[in-house]
C-alpha cells in the first residue's frame, strides 16, 4: 500500500503573480523577500497588485537562515503583526525558509521557544499561525511545494529542520518572468539542487509510483534544459522549463524527503561553504553507484533518466553531466580529504535524511 499527499494550490504561468488579490482573499499579508528585491522593482510590484493588504516588508533574508538573525526578527513579527493573517514569501529557498519560520505561532510568541520545539522534535497546537503564499525567484529549491525548512545554528554547527501541519504553504505562484534577472551561480546551484531532490526522492524508501513519476519526469527535465539555460539565462522559455523541472522535483520529494546526498550535504555547507545545490549534488554519481542493485524498478529509472543501457553507463553520464557545468565530483575539490570522505558518508547515512536512502551504509 501507499499514499501521496500534497495540499499546496500551484498557480503556474507567465505574470501568474496577478493571482495574489484572488489568493489572499482580502487577508492582510507580511511580505518575506531577498534585499535586491527593492531594486529589482519587485516589493512596489506586491504592493501595487494587492495596496493596503500590504501590512509590512521584511527583504534582510540572508541565504541559510540561522538563528542570530532569525530570533529577533521572529520575536518583531509577533509583536508587531500577531494580528496579521498571511505571509508572502517571494525569494529563492532561503526567504521560503524563513517565512516558514515566522508563520508559526508559539504560544509564548518567542523564537526560544520554536528552537526548543524544534530540538524535542516536538509539534506546535494549533493556534494563530500565519498561511504561506510561496513565490519561488529561483528553480530549484521545491520549498513551495513542502512543508520544510532548514534553520542554521552556525555558532553551534549544527542545523534544525522545520516540519510543521501549519508549514505546508497554502498556495505556489511559479511566475518563471521573476526568474529572468537570477544570475549564473545561483542558477546553476538552484537548478542542480532541483536535480539532486529528484533523485533523491528515487533512491529512497519512501518512494511510492507518483513520487517515482513526478522525479523521473523532472530529473530529465533538468538535464534537457539546465547546459542550454546557463548559455540564455534571459530566455523565458527555459526559465519555464526549468520552473516546472523544479516543480515537479518538490512534488516528488514532498512525499519522500531527501536521503543521503542532502545529509552529506549538510556538513559539507556547514564546515566548507559550499553553497546548498552544489553540496547536495557533487556527490550525486556516488550516491548513485551505491544505490544501483537495490532494486529493479529504481535501477532502470536512473538509467532511463541518463538514457544509458547499464548503471556503469549511468554513473559515467553523471559525472560528465556535472563536469560540463563546470561543477567537481571530487570530494576533495570541497576540502574532504579521501581519508575522511567514507567516515563522512557513514555519518550522514545514520541521520534522519540519510536513513531514508534505499540501502543501508555501515
Amino acid at each position: 500500500m501507499w499514499t501521496y499527499h500534497n495540499p499546496v494550490s500551484v498557480h503556474s504561468g507567465i505574470d501568474s503573480l496577478n493571482q495574489l488579490p484572488t489568493l489572499l482573499r482580502g487577508r492582510r499579508c507580511i511580505l518575506v523577500t531577498f534585499p535586491e528585491a527593492q531594486s529589482l522593482g519587485l516589493v512596489q510590484r506586491v504592493r501595487s497588485s494587492i495596496g493596503a493588504q500590504l501590512h509590512a516588508v521584511v527583504d534582510t533574508v540572508l541565504p541559510n537562515p540561522d538563528v542570530s538573525w532569525l530570533a529577533p526578527l521572529y520575536d518583531q513579527i509577533h509583536r508587531e503583526h500577531a494580528d496579521v493573517e498571511c505571509v508572502l514569501a517571494l525569494g529563492g529557498g532561503s526567504a521560503i525558509d524563513c517565512a516558514k519560520a515566522l508563520l508559526c505561532a508559539t504560544p509564548s510568541r518567542s523564537f526560544a521557544e520554536l528552537v526548543h520545539i524544534l530540538k524535542q522534535g516536538g509539534s506546535l497546537a494549533a493556534g494563530a499561525h500565519k498561511a504561506l503564499i510561496a513565490i519561488p525567484t529561483t528553480a530549484g529549491t521545491g520549498s513551495e511545494v513542502t512543508p520544510w525548512a532548514t534553520i542554521w545554528d552556525q555558532a553551534n554547527g549544527c542545523k534544525y529542520s522545520l516540519h510543521q501541519a501549519c508549514t505546508w504553504p497554502e498556495a505556489a505562484v511559479i511566475d518563471p518572468a521573476l526568474m529572468t534577472s537570477l544570475p549564473a551561480a545561483p542558477t546553476l546551484a538552484s537548478g542542480l539542487d532541483a536535480f539532486s531532490h529528484a533523485l533523491e526522492s528515487i533512491w529512497n524508501v519512501n518512494r511510492n509510483p507518483v513520487s517515482m513519476q513526478f522525479a523521473v519526469q523532472a530529473a530529465r527535465q533538468v538535464m534537457h534544459t539546465l547546459p542550454t539555460l546557463m548559455q540564455d539565462l534571459g530566455n523565458v522559455r527555459l526559465r519555464a522549463d526549468m520552473a516546472h523541472a523544479a516543480l515537479m522535483a518538490g512534488l516528488a520529494f514532498s512525499n519522500t524527503k531527501t536521503a543521503l546526498a542532502h545529509s552529506l550535504s549538510y556538513d559539507i555547507t556547514l564546515q566548507h561553504g559550499v553553497p546548498h545545490g552544489i553540496a547536495c549534488s557533487f556527490s550525486l554519481p556516488w550516491v548513485m553507484e551505491m544505490a544501483f542493485g537495490a532494486d529493479d524498478a529504481v535501477d532502470a529509472a536512473l538509467c532511463r533518466i541518463l538514457d544509458v543501457e547499464s548503471p556503469q553507463a549511468a554513473i559515467a553520464r553523471m559525472h560528465a553531466f556535472l563536469h560540463a557545468l563546470d561543477v567537481r565530483t571530487d570530494p576533495a575539490h570541497y576540502g574532504v580529504a579521501p581519508s575522511a570522505w567514507q567516515a563522512m558518508v557513514r555519518k550522514a547515512a545514520s541521520g534522519p535524511r540519510g536513513r531514508n536512502f534505499i540501502r543501508s551504509i555501515t
